[in-house]
């Protein structure tokens, strides 16, 4: 027993107690550390501060992205697509034709449109006859009115002037009748006395006899005047009657005249509804506004279209620009015309270079669908972006730049 117990006490290892040496050595890693930790802040502080010297009065974003405009194609009138010229991703100029709509219902519209200039033209002319007709007739009968109005006034005066004279001359004829009657009375005394001769009294009673008959020749011829005169008044009142008559002919006239106003009026309506019917048969080709590459084509073959509908897009490749949204500490010393140097994700690290052009008049939450409204419910201080135009300096033609592209801009702020 003893001598196995000997033999297990050999095998198993001794554990000694480690010397005081031994204790120490790891302090030496600890003191290490604190020298190099002190020269690692120092090379991070230098950096930092040469950094922050070199980016001093820069500002810095890659909230950007390319911007360009996007003109939607769309028909201005329905109809069904009878062929598609072009395809995705195409490139086209302005006033190519993209899609042709089927224009038989239109050219059929443009027929009875031109049929209607044909009527209406027809319609004028003859209203222009109808007027020149009555111009003529209300002219000559105007015309012979007015002479018979002048003849029938001159026929008046001579009248008058004869109802005169016959008159005067019945005066006339009444004094020497009365002169004859009294010297016939005279002598007839005279007679009976026996002063004056047979012969005598004879003389005096022809010389009654031929006064009296003068006389009543004179009354007669007065008589006949006056009815004269009565027959003339009464044909000036038949030629001025027929002269209202002749001059109420103008209303006629004036209704010819509206007539041919109004056929003028239909033809330039027809002519109107004429340069319609063909400019809608000249929209059955659909033709690109502006030069770019066609997108979102969602046209095909047979399909009936509107003006409602978008058939494409297209965009233009000529007008590009980048709209940074930096924050709004930022924006405080930015002004139009500062130096922009930006990069585009899609070109690795090629540097572009620009320019400000515009700073938004707000920033883009208040042209959110919902604006934020911080006088209601507990407010959280978020900070804004400031939307900033930037255009590119230089031709950038040997690169396609697409609006929607990712760019990160930095801002000179140092220049004014």
């Amino acid at each position: 027993m003893s001598t196995q117990s000997v033999n297990l006490e050999k095998d198993v290892p001794s554990i000694e107690a480690p010397s005081p040496a031994e204790v120490k050595k790891p302090a030496a890693p600890r003191s290490r550390a604190k020298r190099v930790l002190p020269a690692l802040l120092a090379v991070a502080l230098v950096g930092g501060g040469a950094r922050w010297a070199v980016a001093f009065g820069e500002e810095s974003t890659d909230d950007a992205q390319v911007e360009g405009r996007i003109a939607n194609v769309s028909p201005r009138v329905t109809g069904q697509v009878a062929k598609v010229l072009v395809a995705d991703n195409q490139t086209v100029k302005a006033g190519d034709v993209l899609v042709e709509l089927d224009p038989s219902d239109l050219n059929a519209k443009l027929e009875v449109a031109r049929a209607d200039v044909l009527s209406a033209e027809a319609q004028l002319s003859s209203a222009q006859s109808q007027l020149a007709l009555t111009e003529a007739n209300a002219g000559a009968n105007l015309r012979q009115a007015r002479g018979g109005v002048v003849q029938a006034s001159s026929g008046i005066h001579s009248s008058k002037a004869a109802l005169e004279q016959a008159r005067g001359d019945v005066q006339a004829a009444e004094a020497r009748f009365k002169l004859a009657d009294a010297d016939l009375a005279r002598v007839k005394t005279l007679k009976v006395e026996g002063a004056v001769t047979q012969a005598d009294l004879d003389a005096r009673q022809a010389g009654y006899d031929q006064a009296k008959a003068a006389l009543d020749v004179a009354r007669a011829r007065l008589t006949s005047t006056e009815a004269g005169v009565q027959g003339s008044s009464g044909g000036l009142e038949a030629a001025q009657g027929k002269l209202a008559a002749a001059e109420t002919v103008q209303v006629q006239v004036q209704a010819a005249q509206a007539a041919v106003k109004l056929a003028e009026a239909k033809l330039k309506q027809a002519q109107a509804a004429l340069r319609l019917a063909e400019l809608n048969v000249s929209y059955t080709q659909v033709r690109a506004p502006v030069s770019g590459v066609v997108s979102r084509r969602t046209v095909e073959v047979g399909q009936v279209v509107g003006p409602e509908r978008p058939l494409m897009a297209l965009v233009p490749q000529d007008d590009i620009w980048v709209v940074a949204n930096f924050k709004e500490d930022q924006v405080g010393d930015m002004r139009p015309g500062q130096p922009v140097a930006l990069t585009v994700d899609a070109f690795g690290g090629r540097e572009f270079r620009g320019h400000v052009d515009s700073l938004a008049g707000a920033s883009g939450a208040r042209f959110a669908l919902l604006p934020p409204d911080n006088a209601s419910g507990n407010f959280v201080k978020v900070v804004q972006r400031i939307p900033v135009l930037i255009r590119l300096d230089g031709d950038t033609k040997d690169v396609q730049l697409r609006p929607g592209m990712s760019a990160e801009v930095t801002v000179d702020t140092r220049s004014r």
